[in-house]
């Protein structure tokens, strides 16, 4: 039987953090991957470049049943202090926009940063261990296959369960519902919307077509690009606006956010105008669609405002999400209200912790998440 101070459950952002922070404090920390190799999804994050942080991340740019939660450990643990590192290790970033920041070449460097840190502490990392039985007579035990594993402190970074291919499991949601704690309802978030069968026949042809639009759900309100594909909408203008979005719902889009009036009497055709903004053969499809078969010239004040109203207010709706296979982070968690604010300890169960995605805490895309990652796991690992 090994003994650990702290075992962390997951060697991806939340957990390789949460373990050299506690091994910097003197810990004798193992971590626990059942996949092959550490990283994964950081590896695929910002196409391959890892948006590490957002130099606005607050509260307000996340999700949560109980939406005071984040503020305590986002406050301890800034984007400037993980900035400090990254720039410690000599990684070259950029600010992409909207306060965005990248590695310039590659996000395996933020691996790299993870596991040397990791390493100098003297935190241990076994991949390709699988967890099975975990309970706590006295101190937590954990059976792995033929090991027996116990430690004083146990801190689950086992991540939701977008990307499943990437192995993506139940497992913290799991071992929540097991010690007593509430979890949140689950559902896929950052993630394309399909389109209906009938919109999917007529927009789908127009599979790889991008143009700005603002879209809005209630208080949710985004300004980015919109993209179209085979099945329905993506984009990150989609991709936000999906995790406030529910089923049933359907959602406007202003495809002229910046407020102009086309088309304009005797400029033409409609789409002539609307190619000069639009990719062409959006302008076409659309113009097809919703306009006039006539010159702009001959609309009548009824025909005008009526495309007028829909440029600025185009409705679709769609039949559910691509899932989790699609999903950037899975929406909802264990419950905050079972978590201490200020060290992500579950209340009633001394010495469990839970981190990350895992957590009822979900960040806007643009880097909000790898945010949390941190921020969280910095809590715990001092806490630990």
């Amino acid at each position: 039987m090994e003994h650990r101070d702290v075992i962390v459950l997951g060697a991806g952002a939340a957990g390789l953090f949460c373990a050299l922070t506690a091994a910097q404090n003197g810990r004798r920390v193992l971590v626990l991957e059942h996949s092959d190799r550490p990283g994964k999804k950081i590896a695929i994050s910002g196409g391959g470049r890892c948006n590490f942080t957002n130099l606005r991340a607050g509260p307000d740019n996340y999700l949560s049943s109980n939406p005071e939660f984040c503020r305590s450990a986002l406050a301890r643990y800034t984007p400037a202090d993980f900035l400090a590192l990254v720039e410690r290790h000599g990684i070259r970033w950029h600010e992409k926009k909207l306060g965005q920041l990248f590695c310039n070449t590659s996000s395996r460097e933020i691996i790299a940063l993870l596991l040397d840190e990791c390493r100098r502490a003297g935190a241990e990392i076994r991949c390709g261990t699988h967890v099975g039985e975990v309970d706590k007579p006295d101190r937590f035990r954990l059976r792995t296959g033929p090991t027996t594993l116990t430690c004083d402190a146990l801190v689950v970074a086992t991540g939701g369960l977008s990307f499943p291919k990437l192995g993506a499991s139940d497992l913290g949601y799991r071992m929540a519902k097991q010690f007593g704690l509430k979890l949140t309802e689950i559902r896929p978030g950052l993630v394309p919307l399909a389109f209906v069968d009938q919109d999917k026949s007529q927009l789908g042809p127009l599979s790889g077509v991008s143009l700005p639009v603002r879209v809005r759900h209630k208080k949710a309100v985004f300004d980015e690009a919109m993209l179209i594909t085979h099945r329905g909408l993506s984009g990150p203008a989609v991709l936000q606006i999906s995790n406030y979005w529910r089923e049933g719902e359907s959602l406007a889009f202003d495809l002229l956010p910046g407020g102009d009036d086309l088309p304009a009497a005797g400029r033409g055709t409609a789409i002539a105008q609307l190619s000069a903004v639009w990719p062409k053969r959006f302008a076409e499809a659309w113009c097809a669609r919703h306009t006039p078969p006539k010159p702009v010239s001959q609309w009548t004040a009824a025909e005008r405002l009526h495309v007028q109203g829909l440029l600025h207010h185009w409705p679709v709706e769609f039949s559910g999400t691509e899932g989790y296979p699609k999903a950037e982070v899975t929406l909802g968690g264990v419950d905050t209200r079972e978590l201490s604010s200020k060290t992500m300890e579950a209340r009633a169960v001394p010495g469990l912790f839970f981190i990350g995605e895992v957590v009822d805490v979900t960040g806007w895309l643009g880097g909000y998440n790898f945010q949390w990652a941190w921020a969280s796991a910095h809590a715990a690992g001092q806490a630990v």
